[in-house]
């Protein structure tokens, strides 16, 4: 094992998460057999419907039952099953380099989101999807095409490793860009902060859902900046901006936390109405108990469809 693959493969979190599994909670399209529903009709798994027999077809998907009531010939149509092909969209800006000076245990907000990306690429690679990266700010900064192979995953926790935040964020340009170049219906989740326009966030998810991919937002924030927990005066400095504010934080938090719990609120709404799942993680909480979260209610969610 390599040591980014040491670093990002935790195997208390993986262990946690491994009984779990992320499934799609709208058809797809993969590559080869597997465990999602696809949108093309075959002779596997699932009963879709029936249709009219025309010369040519095989008798033997003749629905006799049918025929018996209706004195007429009706072909039985079964959904196939597919495999997921997942992209997994990682927010490397420079805001998500925060906290720049972590303490003992603590991880920054691009740690966080990476090792988190990378647990839920092993659990797909081992439930038989395809899982590919994109690391990215303001254009993208690395890009990993999907595969189903586990020596795929070695090459994703090094490709990780690579990359530092550093730059601004810009979600409209990227997002049309990525949209435009995956070929198949699929699974898009996105790990980031978000902290940019909304409106610029909006448009890049619609993006998405308009090419009809399964969205997952996984909305990235540290502690500090749910909670505000500054008491003394104090220093605030632009990480993706050159802006240096002096202040006194008692004076502002509650109209910090009232903007922030409203923009969190809004892009709630947003995304439940295009149909994407969005969840909030605090980087504080552990991550086995974060994924089990996201796990769990996407379960929860496909047994509701079903």
């Amino acid at each position: 094992m390599t040591a980014a693959s040491a670093k990002y493969f935790r195997p208390d979190v993986l262990t946690k998460i491994a009984r779990l599994e992320l499934r799609a909670r709208h058809v797809v399209e993969g590559f080869v057999s597997g465990m999602h529903a696809s949108p093309y009709r075959g002779f596997s798994v699932e009963f879709a419907n029936h249709r009219p027999y025309v010369p040519g077809d095989d008798i033997r998907r003749i629905d006799w039952r049918v025929f018996a009531k209706s004195d007429r010939f009706f072909i039985k149509e079964y959904e196939e099953e597919t495999n997921m092909r997942v992209h997994l969209l990682v927010d490397c800006s420079g805001s998500m380099a925060y906290p720049e000076h972590p303490g003992t245990g603590r991880m920054t907000k691009w740690e966080y989101a990476a090792t988190v990306a990378a647990s839920l690429a092993h659990l797909l690679v081992h439930q038989q999807d395809g899982v590919g990266l994109t690391v990215f700010d303001h254009r993208v900064r690395a890009q990993l095409p999907v595969s189903t192979r586990r020596a795929s995953l070695t090459t994703l926790a090094e490709t990780i490793e690579t990359c530092r935040p550093r730059d601004a964020t810009e979600m409209t340009n990227v997002f049309q860009h990525l949209a435009a170049s995956l070929p198949r219906r699929g699974m898009v989740v996105i790990l980031s902060d978000l902290l940019t326009k909304i409106e610029e966030i909006v448009l890049g998810l619609q993006r998405f859902r308009y090419r009809l991919h399964d969205v997952i937002v996984l909305h990235v924030l540290d502690h500090d900046e749910l909670e505000f927990p500054f008491a003394d005066r104090t220093l605030f400095e632009g990480m993706e901006q050159p802006v240096e504010v002096l202040t006194d934080p008692q004076t502002l938090r509650q109209s910090y936390l009232d903007a922030l719990h409203e923009f969190i609120s809004s892009l709630r709404r947003s995304c439940l109405g295009q149909r994407i799942d969005y969840f909030l993680v605090n980087t504080a909480d552990r991550l086995d108990l974060a994924l089990t979260q996201v796990l769990t209610t996407r379960m929860r969610l496909r047994r509701a469809k079903a």
